[in-house]
């Protein structure tokens, strides 16, 4: 898409990439922070269209493109550009004005006497982004991986000559300060105005009020193909409502504002070669199959492996090496194969007889209609391993130090037979400190380590025996019912306790404690663990209770991508408030914590009517 540009100062306003306005471009020493005091937040995503005609209800809504660029802020006072700033993490970005004449749709003056504040988009498009691609380097020497990637890195340098080599765009997407004169109340009303100041918006539709989904898929699907033919990069569909007043009245969460939504469009698919497909056991002795592949470029990044679940997904999919597939990045996190372009030359030799790890024979399981692998032997080294990376793992023992390369050396050299050996390495001092990649500093920090997780809590000795599907809620919740008192839970394992009138106990689970306590082998090492280790014996939800928290005995779940906690740490807090964290949304849900990119959580949420919080509402609700 090329333009000829020119200084049009009949009209007050000079265009940026002008003759007039290009000489002298500057070069700059690094970029400087700025504050945002609107901050610029992220969206609510969805994919679900039910989810989007729930959130138009019977308002007036803009759709419009979601461009896939770099979201700057541009102010302007007395008519002069003052500042040009990226979004950065929302509240705070990077001055980038030096940048502002390199980039085509952004004018250095404009006939307006007050104060105006525009956001929108700088990006790249297609035609330029492949004509430039096998030229251009980013900032570690690497060709860009994507128009996105480049339009972040051409925006930030310092050097505006080499911006203004890039091609960039600039389309604002919202008016947050300024033209109240020109419409006070329509959002869609500003973005016109802008065109009057040199501006050319990101192309929107303004849908009528209570619009058919009929008429909003084909909204969508007109906006997807105007933006194709123009070689516009977009990942999305905006939504939000027209009205500024009633937009302001739905406030915001501490990532996103409350009055728009993002419809992503499906995960793209990519075509590959299967070369192989990987096995390996698992510490429970299942064989997990990893497909092995040509590597595609997904969202910025080289993919060339993909879990593939069991033997009947593979079965499925009719998955042989050598075949074409079509692999994915499930909601641009989790590859996946997703379909198998050369079906009917399946055969059943790729199904592995023996373990490729000890070599043993393998069996195939059968349970509720899915077969898997399973390799018995107990003594099989691969399994040995991943129980014992299991038991030192962050939510088991957190042993700093014993990563799983070290403890492959220390189970060859016979170290290692059982977890109780892990605390009389002591023993190996010298010929520790002996190895390579260790000495007197490295032993005595894993030393420390090790002592100090002598001292550790019910759910983290609970999560380390590794009892099936008991993981860290439900030992939480286990902690939370016999008060944190181990002897407490193994009088109740004495007395057939019903685990299934716990909070988010089944069948399954109950069964699966009742079954390890049933092996002798475990009640040992149960046993003789405990010799080994302190187990704090203190009950937080009743000292939550007592102060009145406004969290202690509810059930809270958390979903989306958090910008202050990681999951461990938020379910932590909920559990120091005397909450249980649980893991799906029921009937018993009493609040949900929401981050970026919620799914089904979030809609089955709204649909049990479930108080939904943002970290910051539950961090304030907290702390009252």
């Amino acid at each position: 898409m090329e333009k000829t540009f020119v200084a049009r100062s009949d009209t007050g306003i000079h265009l940026s990439n002008s003759p007039t306005q290009t000489v002298g471009y500057k070069v700059v020493d690094g970029l400087e922070k700025t504050y945002h005091s609107t901050p610029l937040l992220s969206l609510e995503k969805t994919k679900d269209m039910d989810s989007i005609m729930r959130f138009i209800g019977s308002k007036q809504v803009m759709l419009m493109h979601k461009l896939d660029g770099l979201t700057m802020k541009l102010e302007y006072d007395n008519g002069v550009l003052i500042r040009a700033s990226t979004r950065g993490k929302g509240n705070e970005g990077e001055v980038v004005t030096h940048n502002a004449r390199a980039i085509e749709g952004i004018p250095g003056s404009i006939p307006y006497d007050r104060r105006l504040v525009v956001v929108g988009e700088a990006y790249i498009t297609k035609p330029v982004f492949e004509k430039l691609r096998d030229t251009l380097r980013d900032s570690t020497g690497n060709k860009y991986k994507n128009a996105r990637n480049m339009a972040a890195g051409s925006v930030r340098c310092y050097d505006a000559r080499a911006c203004a080599t890039r091609g960039l765009v600039f389309s604002p997407f919202s008016v947050i300060e300024g033209l109240d004169e020109d419409a006070a109340s329509s959002k869609a009303l500003k973005l016109l105005a802008l065109k009057r100041y040199g501006f050319s918006p990101c192309e929107f539709i303004l849908a009528n009020t209570c619009p058919s989904e009929k008429a909003v898929a084909d909204t969508i699907a007109g906006l997807r193909s105007s933006a194709e033919k123009e070689g516009i990069p977009i990942d999305g569909i905006v939504i939000s409502y027209d009205d500024i007043q009633y937009s302001i009245s739905c406030g915001r969460t501490g990532h996103h504002y409350k009055d728009g939504i993002a419809f992503k469009f499906e995960d793209y698919l990519y075509e590959t070669v299967l070369r192989s497909i990987e096995w390996a056991p698992s510490r429970s002795g299942e064989l997990s199959p990893v497909a092995l592949f040509d590597a595609v470029e997904i969202d910025g990044c080289e993919v060339s492996r993909a879990s593939l679940h069991n033997l009947s997904f593979i079965k499925a999919l009719e998955l042989m090496p050598g075949c074409r597939i079509l692999v994915s990045k499930r909601n641009m996190i989790i590859p996946h194969v997703e379909e198998n372009l050369d079906r009917g030359v399946f055969a059943g030799s790729i199904i592995p007889t023996n373990c490729p790890c000890c070599g043993n024979t393998v069996r195939i399981d059968a349970n509720n209609g899915t077969e898997t692998l399973h390799c018995d032997y107990l003594g099989c080294a691969m399994q040995k391993l991943r129980k014992f990376v299991h038991f030192v793992g962050k939510k088991a023992m957190d042993i700093e130090g014993l990563s799983e390369a070290i403890l492959e050396k220390f189970i060859i050299r016979g170290w290692l037979k059982s977890f109780t050996d892990i605390y009389s390495l002591d023993e190996h001092r010298d010929e520790i400190v002996a190895m390579d990649g260790f000495g007197e500093k490295s032993w005595q920090r894993l030393w420390d380590a090790i002592q100090l997780s002598r001292n550790t809590t019910f759910e983290r000795f609970v999560v380390s025996a590794d009892i099936p599907m008991c993981g860290r809620t439900a030992s939480r919740e286990l902690r939370r019912y016999f008060n944190g008192d181990i002897s407490v839970f193994e009088k109740a394992l004495n007395d057939r306790f019903d685990f299934t009138q716990l909070n988010g106990f089944g069948e399954a689970l109950h069964r699966n404690i009742h079954d390890w306590f049933a092996v002798e082998e475990n009640i040992q090492l149960w046993k003789e663990l405990q010799k080994m280790v302190t187990i704090e014996n203190k009950e937080t939800s009743a000292t939550a209770e007592a102060a009145g928290n406004t969290f202690a005995g509810r059930t809270i779940v958390v979903t989306g991508k958090l910008e202050y906690f990681t999951r461990n740490t938020i379910n932590a807090k909920i559990e120091s408030l005397g909450a249980t964290a649980g893991r799906a949304v029921s009937k018993n849900t009493d609040y949900l914590i929401c981050g970026e990119n919620a799914g089904s959580k979030l809609e089955k949420a709204r649909v049990l009517g479930i108080t939904v919080l943002s970290e910051r509402q539950f961090l304030s609700m907290a702390s009252a």
